[in-house]
């Protein structure tokens, strides 16, 4: 029988109570004390409330006495394993020696799976509490347990998972008798890799990309919104093609987030940005001690991270022939090895690709293996060049311009910001050739509007910003391939030159005057070029 005995606050009234328990040979299981509360597990042959009152009635101070279901131990013990069983992830808490002190339900469950056991109330034969760890999960031993908190990878079942291992302190005497405090135990917490592709994909981007947020109207871009909404119900590699600038992995992200894979991770990396060694290891991830410097217990990479999702591997062209093999390998049945490992892994993940480069050409040069090409290009989508969908640029140019005043506006005066393009401005934008794109109109636009000072842009504001482009193209060093001559560099640079600045200047005039020649030469130039 399980009581709470409520009494007023005084001094030994708890040790009365003990002692009639005691001369009335009662067995005391438990006890639990507080202020003004008494809490007893009682054990004894017809033992009744109606007894245990009468016991009471010769103390002073006793207020009540009630029968409870649970001690308050016992209580909060259920509390803390229901709050633990709700969580997804399996955890374990062990002591110094690596003997079971508590799990969760994940924990059985993985438990139950690595025992062969197809049910899960079949692992309930198993006595979990004070037994080692390592009876049931072997890869989980005590050389993982370090006074730090360490990460280790673990391969369960086939499945990769992450240990986060957090070690527990508690107060101990030292030889002096003095108390320090020593490592106790630890706490184990399986995450898997999924769940940290998960958390790796709101890291790089926090915003939801779906098909709603690609602004335009155009038929191009229409066109490529349609394509890429019958590509995400599909689960077949991607590649887009486009110039740089032009929204590869919005598009991207687009497809995989109308994808029946948009709960799992959308992880992305750029080829160009890693060498190879390193790129390799990104993608592959790598085993403890695979190399100097390695992380102990090794590395997941982004295809172990982004299993079930989607991998977007942009600037695919700037591959290395090693890592594009090893790539082509993947794609054959989606197995590969860590690198400085030699377990098999398999992933299921949809690799998009991105470039904007020729592919055909890097192949007829053997820069790019022509069987990857097979492999990346099942679905493919070319995104056009902004220049080539003028009639988006305005739907465009109204929402960065939006953007860029939510950054630079003060939080005061917001609401009384309004900037606007002048109809002047945007037949300049719409003629303007964008060779950076999307992009560079993002760039451009929010440099106007960082050095505006009133509620409009007009053409020469935007002039202005145009011309430090432009000259910073013009004082970048010039690089003419050895067969070219004089004449066709010559050439290649007036034609930039008319392309960049007739948009800004749209008759011969006007350009003749902004380059100090006759406007006969810019016309004769125009014709020459074939520039309209």
């Amino acid at each position: 029988m399980k009581v709470v005995i409520e009494s007023t606050d005084r001094i030994g009234i708890s040790q009365e109570i003990l002692t009639l328990f005691a001369q009335q040979t009662w067995n005391l299981k438990a006890v639990e004390i507080t202020s003004c509360f008494t809490y007893a597990h009682l054990e004894h042959e017809d033992l009744s409330l109606k007894d245990l009152e009468q016991c009471l009635r010769s103390v002073q101070g006793i207020i009540n006495v009630a029968r409870i279901s649970l001690m308050p131990s016992e209580q909060r013990e259920n509390h803390l394993q229901a709050l633990l069983d709700k969580i997804p992830e399996p955890i374990i808490d062990v002591d110094k020696q690596g003997n079971i002190l508590a799990i969760n339900q994940a924990t059985k469950v993985l438990i139950a799976h690595h025992q062969g056991l197809s049910d899960i109330n079949q692992s309930e034969q198993f006595e979990y509490i004070g037994k080692p760890l390592t009876n049931f999960l072997k890869q989980l031993h005590t050389s993982f347990f370090f006074e730090d908190a360490s990460s280790h990878a673990v391969t369960i079942n086939g499945k990769g998972y992450l240990a986060d291992i957090t070690p527990v302190f508690s107060p101990q005497l030292n030889e002096q008798k003095q108390p320090v405090e020593q490592v106790s135990g630890a706490v184990v917490v399986l995450r898997t890799m999924n769940t940290l592709g998960r958390q790796i994909s709101l890291m790089q981007s926090r915003q939801q990309h779906d098909f709603d947020s690609i602004i335009g109207q155009s038929s191009e871009i229409n066109l490529i919104k349609e394509q890429s909404k019958r590509f995400a119900e599909l689960t077949l590699p991607v590649l887009i093609n486009g110039e740089t600038g032009t929204g590869k992995e919005l598009i991207a992200r687009a497809i995989h987030n109308a994808s029946v894979r948009n709960k799992a991770p959308f992880l992305a990396v750029n080829c160009a940005a890693l060498p190879e060694h390193l790129l390799e290891s990104e993608l592959f991830g790598y085993a403890s001690g695979a190399f100097t410097g390695a992380q102990k217990g090794g590395k997941p990479g982004l295809i172990e991270l982004a299993d079930g999702g989607s991998l977007f591997l942009d600037e695919i062209a700037e591959m290395s022939s090693y890592l594009q093999a090893k790539l082509l390998r993947f794609l054959e049945d989606f197995t590969y090895r860590r690198v400085g490992g030699t377990k098999e892994l398999k992933a299921n993940v949809r690799l998009i690709s991105a470039t904007h480069q020729n592919l055909a050409k890097l192949i007829a040069e053997q820069k790019f293996r022509e069987d990857l090409f097979y492999r990346l290009n099942v679905l493919s989508l070319n995104l056009p060049a902004l220049r080539d969908r003028a009639s988006d640029v305005p739907l465009l140019a109204d929402f960065f311009i939006q953007n860029a005043i939510k950054q630079v506006a003060s939080s005061d005066n917001y609401d009384s910001v309004n900037i606007e393009l002048t109809q002047d401005a945007i037949s300049l934008l719409k003629q303007y050739a964008w060779p950076g794109n999307i992009r560079q109109l993002q760039n451009v636009l929010f440099s106007v509007v960082a050095l505006n000072q009133g509620s409009k842009i007009n053409a020469s504001d935007l002039k202005v910003e145009l011309d430090k482009v432009l000259q910073g193209e013009q004082n970048k060093t010039v690089k003419v391939s050895e067969e070219k001559s004089w004449a066709d560099a010559q050439a290649d640079f007036e034609r930039g030159l008319l392309e960049q600045l007739y948009p800004l200047y749209p008759t011969t005039r006007k350009l003749a005057e902004r380059l100090a020649v006759s406007h006969n030469k810019i016309a004769m130039k125009l014709r020459e070029h074939q520039i309209k």
